[in-house]
């Protein structure tokens, strides 16, 4: 049975109409989101295979200080939208703005970070447009001839990678893992063309009454420079304290697997992987971990790996750049006692 007469409003589009790749730039209490700057660069490669422009696109309230920005990343256009009736972000809201830009200016692709406003607000935008949606891309293709995005990510597991198209909608929506791709280089001497559209905001189904800032003194894991990761291997929780130790002398900060999460060890914010984080620090030590598919996934942009595991037949070690078969119990507070000693000398 086709898909009209299951669903009759669900009309082919003319796909010849719709051109641009689009990325959603968040901007949020007078900063860009970094996410979405990254996004400039599978952007950039994928307008430049089917001859196209990259258009940054921006919605919120005072904006207009930051709309250069994603032409310093590599775009060739921005459009925004700077309204006092988006300071106050609620999806619905947001989504039908951007809808309303989508419908105007038919661009064939639209790409959105995987945060957690993105992944909430760009399904609205799919189901509003009736368009197809892939979640959580970790990399992107482009068919040339047919114009189609070829979608990749891993399914759960992350043994293989799925290859998505939607060839008879437009536009071709996806949000993206963050941390998967580079930030492109930023160059401030770049020109771009700048669009100021004065859209109907619709009146928001619900109001927010208050707003309690949450403090985090510690820098997140997608952000952290140094990272020391503990698995099931630690055995129990009270290995973590081992790990924090080091962390703290080397600068960095604590993550850990799925297996560690799941065992109620460490809190879920603090999971690298497929379903956690993707991480690139320059440093990270993965203590206790076998190395899973799904967590390799997550440190795929790590700089140097070190591993500590006294399995030898880890797979971890298969993906470090230097491992350690032993008790992590004798190596970590050797590292610590050798850390402390020539920093006191």
């Amino acid at each position: 049975m086709s898909g009209s007469s299951i669903c009759p409003e669900w009309e082919l589009v003319n796909k010849d109409e719709w051109r641009g790749v689009w990325i959603f730039i968040e901007a949020f209490e007078g900063e860009v989101n970094e996410a979405s700057l990254q996004l400039l660069n599978p952007g950039r490669r994928i307008a430049d295979k089917i001859k196209t422009d990259l258009v940054g696109v921006m919605l919120g309230y005072n904006i207009k200080h930051l709309v250069n920005e994603p032409i310093y990343y590599g775009a060739e256009k921005v459009i925004y939208v700077d309204d006092p009736r988006l300071s106050t972000y609620t999806p619905e809201v947001y989504a039908e703005t951007l809808v309303a830009l989508i419908r105007k200016y038919k661009p064939e692709i639209l790409l959105a970070a995987g945060t957690l406003r993105g992944r909430e607000m760009i399904p609205y935008v799919a189901n509003t447009l009736r368009a197809g949606i892939t979640a959580d891309c970790t990399d992107f293709d482009v068919d040339v001839n047919t114009r189609d995005l070829i979608m990749i990510r891993p399914p759960f597991g992350a043994t293989l990678l799925a290859h998505i198209r939607a060839p008879e909608r437009r536009p071709q929506l996806s949000t993206v893992r963050p941390n998967v791709f580079k930030l492109p280089q930023k160059d401030t001497s770049r020109k771009g063309e700048i669009i100021e559209e004065r859209i109907e905001i619709p009146k928001p189904r619900i109001k927010l009454i208050s707003t309690e800032e949450v403090k985090i003194e510690e820098i997140p894991i997608e952000k952290a420079e140094i990272i020391v990761s503990g698995g099931r291997g630690l055995g129990s929780p009270d290995g973590f304290k081992l790990l924090e130790k080091l962390a703290e002398l080397l600068g960095g900060v604590v993550a850990g697997s799925r297996k560690a999460v799941d065992a109620g060890w460490i809190p879920h914010e603090k999971q690298v992987g497929q379903t956690g984080k993707s991480v690139k620090a320059s440093l990270y030590i993965a203590v206790g971990i076998s190395g899973a598919a799904q967590h390799l996934f997550g440190i795929r942009e790590a700089g140097i790996v070190v591993a500590i595991n006294n399995d030898p037949e880890a797979p971890i070690f298969e993906n470090a750049d230097y491992g350690v078969v032993a008790d992590y119990r004798e190596v970590i507070p050797a590292l610590i006692e050798e850390i402390m000693m020539r920093r006191s000398k």
